[in-house]
């Protein structure tokens, strides 16, 4: 999603038996390379060597949780010493003040965005793989399209 216009950018379908954090590296695929990636703000799950790699490698940097009994992990690779400097902030600050330091929050943006994508209902009518990718981009399109609409323009006055 981004931030800015909170429109979601990137989309990917799987199965409930399947885990969130091998899908990341395919999400930032779908963003073109020319568009920079700033951050990229996901939950502890995706405090893997694969996910902190996929985001350093577009140029970007991660706003990912570490687990409770996360340790630091070898530093033999940028995401590794990326990762590592989150770990240690959170120990020597805590995690609720990295929580606000780094703007997590707007991952709970995100998840509302998900919510509204869900209302369109939990299951999709297609039975066809392709037409099933074709609904999804639908109603993507549409969130994005009613997010534009109603978003207020604030305009200083004073």
């Amino acid at each position: 999603m981004d931030t800015a216009t909170s429109d979601i950018r990137a989309v990917e379908f799987t199965p409930s038996r399947e885990g969130d954090s091998p899908v990341l590296p395919h999400l930032l695929e779908q963003i073109p390379d020319e568009e920079d990636i700033g951050t990229v703000t996901a939950d502890g799950t995706h405090d893997t060597r694969r996910c902190h790699g996929a985001i350093i490698a577009r140029g970007g940097t991660a706003i990912i949780p570490i687990r409770k009994n996360g340790r630091l992990w070898k530093e033999d690779c940028p995401a590794a010493r990326a990762r590592n400097e989150t770990l240690r902030a959170t120990r020597h600050y805590g995690r609720a003040f990295w929580k606000r330091w780094t703007g997590y929050h707007a991952r709970s943006r995100a998840e509302a965005k998900m919510r509204c994508l869900k209302s369109f209902g939990e299951r999709i009518a297609a039975r066809d793989p392709d037409r099933q990718t074709a609904e999804i981009h639908i109603r993507v399109a549409l969130i994005n399209r009613f997010n534009a609409l109603g978003t207020a323009e604030i305009v200083r006055v004073a």
